[in-house]
């Protein structure tokens, strides 16, 4: 048989791969960067406090850092289509407890399920499957070609939900939300079809070595440590941004308009990232992002939101989102390959989200202590000043003794 011939199969199978991961990643995290629609209409109708309404945000965002590395570890063990097909039912599950709900509880329950549905079918495991599914030389600028194509979920799914929040009862959006959970069970299938891949066999080594290696490898630690930051403004803006435009007089549609416009410059911003990230140092990369935001922060929240302040705004923050998606995954995967890239990721992702409960539900408490979101966006902004500074410092793999210590583990 040809080489022609034979190489046709495995095009089909990384088409389906990619395009399961694209929908999945869409789905998924276009659903969770729109519940801050929800926190006006919840609070209103269901008599809880902004706190309470965030605290089940929190709650998600916890439960998805803290099961994102066992998680990773039994799909990097049972495979990634069956842990992805039932995250996508969890997830389900969680939007149906939250169109029933009646009080806190049931909000936080269903927070708890939606942050374990996440952990299977969002960025750690998606990243996974486009990784195995490509070669090294194509991987960075695939990673960004699937990032730029999940965040059409973020473009299109804040506008419905606001529209229908608008002229329906809040427990309407979140049927629709249902409906669109359901539709990630085949794309998990389709995605899922990186456990055929090659490379998926990797070498004898167990897990429990890489992630002693992962422990001692300084570059690693330092970007999981920066990643804090990306959850911590990103979740405070897509939590709080609805409520601080109402408080400052604003229509309501253009909290919706500005989710819409981050998920649209989101596919810019992902493919840039993923072809800079094949060009230039990625740790580098990472630590101007990180920086860029805190400078987009500053120049938006220091002076009273217009229209036209709020779009623009969304418009560089889209820019700068999901570009660290591309560049830490293949970070992760150039320091230790993709057999268990599940897992690291895993473990890198429980500092971005300690960061994103902590803007969370941070940014609810301080709202009702102050009165004002001020301090919250103050803090993020010299946060993530920091932590940019501290990625680009610290985070290259100067050492030779990082380069000894966490080997490639698998081939590529």
């Amino acid at each position: 048989m040809s080489a022609a011939a034979l190489a046709a199969p495995r095009r089909h199978a990384t088409r389906n791969i990619l395009v399961g991961a694209a929908v999945l990643l869409g789905l998924g995290m276009g659903l969770r960067q729109s519940l801050g629609l929800f926190l006006t209409p919840i609070t209103r109708d269901l008599a809880v406090t902004a706190t309470s309404f965030t605290l089940s945000i929190a709650i998600q965002n916890i439960v998805w850092g803290i099961s994102q590395a066992p998680i990773g570890a039994i799909a990097d063990r049972f495979g990634l289509r069956a842990t992805m097909i039932a995250g996508a039912a969890i997830y389900v599950a969680g939007l149906v407890v939250m169109a029933a709900a009646h009080g806190a509880g049931a909000l936080i329950f269903s927070g708890a399920l939606i942050g374990i549905a996440l952990s299977c079918t969002a960025s750690s495991l998606v990243m996974t499957a486009c990784a195995r599914a490509v070669t090294e030389q194509n991987r960075s600028k695939v990673l960004g070609i699937v990032s730029a194509a999940g965040s059409l979920g973020t473009l299109m799914i804040p506008i419905t939900t606001q529209s229908l929040l608008a002229r329906h009862p809040w427990q309407i959006g979140a049927l629709f939300f249902v409906l669109l959970a359901i539709a990630m069970l085949p794309a998990g299938f389709l995605a899922g079809g990186a456990d055929r891949m090659p490379g998926r066999a990797g070498p004898k080594t167990t897990m429990r070595a890489v992630l002693g290696q992962a422990v001692r490898h300084r570059p690693f630690l330092v970007m999981s440590g920066a990643y804090f930051v990306c959850g911590l403004n990103l979740v405070f803006l897509t939590t709080h941004l609805p409520p601080y435009l109402a408080i400052c007089g604003q229509n309501p549609i253009l909290s919706a308009e500005a989710i819409a416009v981050i998920g649209a410059m989101n596919s810019v911003g992902s493919i840039t990232a993923g072809w800079l990230g094949g060009r230039y140092p990625k740790h580098i990369l990472l630590g101007l992002l990180y920086i860029l935001r805190a400078f987009v922060f500053s120049a938006y929240f220091v002076f009273p939101p217009t229209p036209a302040s709020t779009l623009l705004f969304a418009a560089a923050m889209g820019m700068l989102w999901l570009s660290v998606a591309p560049l830490v995954s293949g970070l992760v995967a150039e320091m230790f390959g993709t057999r268990y890239m599940a897992t690291l990721l895993g473990i890198a992702f429980v500092m971005h989200q300690v960061g994103s409960s902590l803007g969370a539900w941070g940014g609810g408490v301080i709202f009702d202590h102050f009165g004002s979101y001020d301090h919250a966006w103050q803090i993020g902004v010299l946060v993530g000043f920091g932590a940019g500074v501290v990625q680009i410092v610290a985070g290259g793999p100067s050492p030779r003794r990082d380069r000894i210590a966490a080997p490639r583990l698998a081939p590529t």
